[in-house]
């Protein structure tokens, strides 16, 4: 991913359109995290004028990972930094996702949270989520940093951090933790 994508879409201060989705695939061998660096790469979701579209970010990642047919006998932690957290939908299939591979771990770091679900289901699905066994967490500056040394096309230069970038982050963590914390009805 280029730079200026980057800053773009995950700068917490924004409201992009589109949402891009970095990942990466481990390998668990007992302690040991195996990068399997082949797996490293991102998505972003497309409109309605693209070949193939419309479809969020997830349906993308979903489809790449199940198309490499993990070995079963295997454990894998995929980690997901995502520029919006998952909507409803897309939280609920991968909620399924979790749930017919029990092999498989999931860890998503999110920019920002997606609130545009009616009648709070975002929130429902993030803790159905969460329920899996995903963790959720929002971005902090070095999970930006990571993302920009191991995903983007930097040509070198350090990550800079925008201004409010701190402050943003921990008050949308505190917002995900008070979503996590709320029973369902």
């Amino acid at each position: 991913m280029d730079r200026y994508t980057f800053i773009e879409n995950f700068n917490n201060q924004r409201w992009p359109f589109k949402t891009y989705l970095c990942y990466e695939v481990e390998r668990l061998d007992g302690d040991t995290a195996i990068p399997l660096d082949e797996y490293k790469r991102f998505v972003r979701s497309k409109g309605p004028d693209q070949p193939q579209g419309p479809h969020h970010a997830e349906f993308y990642f979903l489809e790449q990972i199940r198309s490499r047919n993990l070995d079963q006998n295997q454990h894998y932690r995929l980690t997901c930094f995502i520029s919006w957290s998952p909507c409803y939908s897309c939280a609920h299939n991968l909620t399924t996702f979790l749930k017919e591979n029990p092999h498989i771990s999931l860890h998503i770091f999110a920019s920002r949270l997606y609130t545009r679900n009616r009648f709070g289901s975002y929130q429902r699905g993030l803790r159905e989520l969460q329920a899996a066994g995903a963790q959720i967490t929002i971005m902090t500056f070095q999970d930006f940093e990571y993302c920009w040394e191991t995903f983007v096309d930097h040509r070198g230069n350090p990550f800079q951090p925008w201004e409010g970038l701190e402050a943003k982050s921990q008050e949308l963590c505190e917002e995900l933790q008070a979503i996590l914390r709320t029973q369902q009805n």
